[in-house]
């Protein structure tokens, strides 16, 4: 049920887009700081990266772009990344996620499309993943069906 109410929402997100809102590539380019990164889970609202997660999505003029997103609450390394124990390194995989590629953006369909040529998930490496979204003034919204998740950014000026 949750399912539909967040197809639901981004449904009626995209009709109520207006012209002035002009989605387009250009649109999407700058820096953007990562709001909230959510999906439902057995008819729950979780938190993907714990409570305010901290990320960083850059989407270049040129077609390039990075992503960084991590939990707040990363664990430290007693000592160094190269001699961290196996349960600091579990803590730092399990929390956090980068990668970086080419991106092209659908405009009619309102899809970004990003080609993955590298990631901390190296599954990801090489995929090319679609992602419809809603801009809308500074907020940029990226929705993954797969995993019924919604990710929020804010527009950093």
């Amino acid at each position: 049920m949750q399912r539909r109410a967040i197809l639901l929402t981004f449904l009626m997100l995209l009709t109520c887009s207006s012209d002035a809102d002009a989605q387009s590539a250009k649109d999407l380019v700058g820096t953007w700081k990562l709001v909230s990164n959510v999906a439902e889970r057995d008819g729950k609202i979780v938190d993907n990266f714990g409570p305010s997660p901290k990320g960083i999505l850059i989407l270049h003029g040129n077609g390039h772009y990075s992503v960084m997103v991590m939990r707040a609450d990363l664990p430290k390394f007693a000592s160094s990344r190269e001699k961290a124990t196996a349960d600091e390194a579990l803590g730092v995989v399990k929390g956090s996620l980068a990668y970086f590629g080419t991106y092209t953006v659908d405009e009619g369909g309102k899809m970004l499309i990003s080609k993955i040529e590298g990631s901390t998930f190296p599954n990801w490496t090489g995929e090319t993943q679609k992602r419809p979204f809603v801009l809308a003034g500074d907020q940029l919204k990226l929705i993954n069906p797969l995993t019924s998740s919604t990710i929020t950014w804010q527009r950093i000026k």
